[in-house]
């Protein structure tokens, strides 16, 4: 029998990225069996066990070997992220062991490896599998990522100090050095020099896969293309999920928004790992409430010496105490807010939502270009500054939430007003909302019979069988 192996982040976005990988293969090749590694570092990234449960169930071809644990003391580490990338490097013996194990059931036609597991490829190489990255960001993000090595060597500050220095890419938006990935900001720390090394082994794989379509990014796509000194780049996406909302689990929200004017409703959601400051939430409830606009807010609970640090394990927040006196009486007529989350898929699909206020998560984005939802970038961690760049001045898919230098980061509630009020009610948000629709016709174009992303899917699947 033959096998793909995959070898994905332990945290949930990239599971779950992984899995529809898998099953886009397996939709494609149904006779191969996905073999996905899964590994626990002692750090809280919440619990995937349900997930996984629920795919087991479900995808009898998709098989999770979980790795034993590697002994570690997270005292030791400055951070989380240290902890997580060095555990790739301490558990690839037991990697080594389960893929001697597989080869010795399986026919392994290769490995594909998220990013971060780039430890891994060495072994690969020893094994003589094929071994590939899956970039789960779009291909603007690659392209940046590919310079970072160059850009390290050549700038001796901090990232995080070069507010005025840009890269500059041809046709790419000019992106100061400081909104590069939060972990490589500051030089020399232990996730900086992971990443660069990271980029570094980019070029050592068979190839990239990356979670877009050709028509989405052209200009990234055609500069990672026009290089041979890189690996080849395949865009196969957009893969999405809609884990999270069944017809016997309806939330809340969704019979809400049944009551709504179509395209009327502004979603406003932070992914898993977005949290908050309380004086951030209450200027977005004052912009949302002088906007006039109808909203969906999802509202988690801000960060607290007193609470887990884990931001995908906090309590639900006690509204009243995080949003200004009488905020919720006063929109209860056109708003609603949720705690801590919402079926984000099913939302930005109901006919009642006309934009949505986004972190800038690549997962998100593609789910809003799928549903045909304009947005409000407003990025707070990991790559999501890149991604508001693109999205903004070079795809034009998006308005640009704006901080003031001297605010220390924090959004005005006039700000919050503009943007909601210019994003649902102006000519640009119009022109905005033309242009998702637009993508998102290409996007379903892309993933059918034929299109650049199955097309792209078959060369793949050629590659790792000639290797």
């Amino acid at each position: 029998m033959e096998s793909i192996v995959f070898y994905p982040a332990p945290d949930r976005g990239h599971l779950i990225s992984t899995v529809e990988l898998a099953k886009l293969i397996l939709s494609q090749n149904p006779s191969l069996t996905i073999n996905i590694i899964v590994v626990s570092p002692p750090i809280k990234l919440g619990s995937t066990a349900p997930y996984i449960a629920a795919v087991s169930a479900t995808v009898p071809s998709i098989k999770f070997h979980h790795l034993p644990t590697v002994s570690m003391d997270p005292n030791s580490y400055p951070n989380s992220l240290a902890i997580m990338f060095d555990h790739f490097r301490l558990v690839n013996p037991h990697v080594v062991d389960l893929l001697r194990s597989l080869s010795r059931d399986f026919i392994v036609q290769c490995l594909i490896l998220d990013l971060f597991c780039f430890p891994a490829l060495e072994i690969a190489s020893e094994l003589n599998i094929p071994a590939y990255y899956f970039f789960t960001s779009g291909a603007s993000c690659l392209a940046v990522f590919h310079q970072l090595p160059n850009l390290y060597e050549t700038t001796s500050q901090d990232f995080n100090d070069l507010h005025t220095t840009f890269l500059n890419l041809p046709d790419f938006p000019p992106i100061p050095l400081s909104h590069m990935p939060v972990p490589v900001l500051f030089r020399n720390n232990p996730e900086c020099l992971y990443l660069i090394e990271c980029a570094t082994h980019l070029k050592k794989s068979a190839g990239i896969i990356v979670n877009s379509f050709e028509s989405l990014e052209p200009k990234a796509v055609k500069l990672l293309s026009s290089s041979s000194t890189e690996s080849p780049v395949y865009c196969i996406g957009p893969l999405t999920t809609t884990t999270g909302q069944t017809s016997e689990n309806v939330h809340e929200c969704m019979t809400w928004l049944d009551s709504q004017p179509s395209g009327s409703v502004v979603f406003l959601c932070f992914g898993s790992m977005g949290l908050l400051s309380k004086q951030q939430l209450q200027e977005i409830a004052f912009g949302l409430e002088r906007s006039q606009q109808r909203f969906l807010w999802v509202v988690r609970n801000p960060p607290s010496e007193n609470q887990s640090k884990d931001p995908m394990n906090q309590p639900d927040p006690d509204l009243d105490s995080v949003l200004p006196s009488g905020f919720l009486d006063r929109t209860r007529d056109r708003g609603l807010v949720v705690k801590s989350w919402a079926p984000q898929v099913a939302v930005l699909n109901h006919v009642s939502i006309g934009g949505f206020v986004t972190h800038c998560g690549w997962n998100s984005v593609l789910e809003s270009v799928l549903a045909g939802v304009p947005m409000v970038a407003w990025p707070l961690y990991a790559e999501q500054k890149i991604n508001k760049a693109f999205l903004v001045e070079e795809l034009k898919l998006a308005l640009p939430m704006n901080s003031e230098p001297e605010s220390g980061g924090l959004v005005s509630a006039a700000e919050v007003e503009k943007r909601v009020r210019e994003l649902m009610d102006s000519e640009e948000g119009d022109s905005v909302r033309k242009r998702v629709v637009m993508k998102r016709d290409e996007a379903m174009a892309a993933l059918s019979h034929g299109g650049s992303s199955r097309v792209a899917l078959a060369k793949l699947a050629e590659s790792w069988m000639r290797n």
